[in-house]
């Protein structure tokens, strides 16, 4: 995904709905109260609060801003199903969303992030950047990043998100010589 893409605004409820239907909740459109009464009994509490009216302005704003599409069976009940960048904004909110785990026993290895990002590419290496800093990682020198436990599967979502792959390299490191510092940093001691 491009950073230069046009970031979509979307509401509170917009992304409950999107990430609902990320999540495989069938949302359907019906006339009937007995059928919306019926669809909302799968969706989680804070959003039964809201009035249905207040739901239908969120799909119908989610349907302009290309992010759902609209599936009708033989019955005449209308499906909402995600699109693809629908699929690509519920990514954005996981992103926002994502954290380094700390783990009760440290194994002594440091895992150590690197980046080579091109000038042309200034801005996703400064919003990496600063994504690393915001996830828990400490700079260790400009483009070098360091964590002491485990968080591989949440970097490789970060470097596949900004489309850095070709740009980045992981690895664990068993010593370093400022060690002492970074063990404060990380209340490892």
């Amino acid at each position: 995904m491009k950073l230069k893409e046009k970031m979509l605004k979307v509401g509170i409820l917009g992304r409950q709905i999107l990430l609902l239907l990320e999540a495989g909740v069938a949302l359907g459109l019906a006339h009937s109260y007995k059928r919306h009464k019926w669809i909302l009994k799968s969706v989680p509490k804070e959003l039964k609060k809201i009035e249905i009216r207040y739901i239908n302005r969120a799909i119908r704003n989610l349907y302009k801003s290309k992010l759902i599409d609209f599936k009708e069976d033989k019955n005449g009940h209308t499906t909402i199903i995600l699109n693809d960048n629908g699929k690509k904004q519920v990514l954005k909110y996981k992103i926002d969303n994502i954290k380094l785990k700390k783990q009760n026993k440290w194994d002594g290895y440091w895992r150590i992030i690197i980046f080579d990002i091109p000038q042309e590419l200034k801005r996703e290496r400064d919003i990496f950047a600063k994504k690393l800093k915001e996830i828990g990682m400490v700079p260790f020198q400009k483009s070098v990043f360091v964590y002491p436990y485990e968080c591989k599967d949440e970097l490789n979502f970060i470097i596949e998100f900004y489309n850095l792959r070709p740009y980045v390299r992981f690895g664990l490191l068993k010593e370093i010589d400022n060690e002492l510092h970074l063990k404060k940093i990380f209340d490892l001691i």
